[in-house]
């Protein structure tokens, strides 16, 4: 078989092992197959839905294409201008009703938000007219307690296989009795 024949099978069978991701009703971005991208298809198809309904996808970063999916205009009007050599978290989402942007990493990429990740994601959207919400999300619990201690202050986890559930890192503001069991 002729080189660019071979090229067409490998792009082939590459292509078929992409993650889809439905990013909006008819709208689909396919990703590089791995953990990550399933982490991320869970972000947007679990997590959005029921911690920011109705938000709007701004950015979606892939490892094999970081600007796979990104809404340059949104995240301008909302005073942002991103370099593109900046490091970019995994999504995000912009809540229209409480004018929140959710900056989520993928724990699967480089890791959780911790005290570096903070600041470098605060400088980045320093500018920003919105508040800022930063959150990491795992797979499961098992690869939570491996970075546990790294996880910063003033931040939330969300843990796919137990997708109705935050764990809030931010002290008193969420202290108080819980009734519902």
């Amino acid at each position: 078989m002729p080189k660019n024949e071979n090229r067409t099978v490998f792009q082939l069978r590459l292509d078929q092992s992409k993650i889809p991701v439905e990013i909006g009703p008819e709208q689909v971005i396919t990703l590089s197959p791995g953990e990550h991208s399933e982490l991320i298809r869970a972000i947007i198809g679990d997590f959005a839905p029921r911690f920011a309904p109705g938000s709007l996808l701004i950015y979606v970063g892939d490892a094999g294409d970081k600007w796979a999916y990104f809404d340059a205009a949104m995240l301008a009007e909302l005073g942002v201008e991103i370099n593109p050599h900046g490091k970019m978290p995994d999504v995000i989402l912009y809540d229209t009703t409480k004018n929140w942007l959710l900056l989520i990493e993928s724990v699967t990429s480089h890791g959780p938000v911790d005290g570096k990740r903070y600041a470098e994601l605060a400088q980045l959207f320093a500018k920003l007219t919105a508040g800022l919400i930063y959150i990491t999300a795992f797979p499961n619990r098992t690869i939570l307690t491996r970075h546990l201690a790294e996880i910063a202050w003033e931040t939330e986890v969300w843990i796919a296989d137990a997708p109705s559930h935050l764990i809030h890192f931010n002290g008193e503001r969420f202290l108080g009795p819980h009734t519902e069991v």
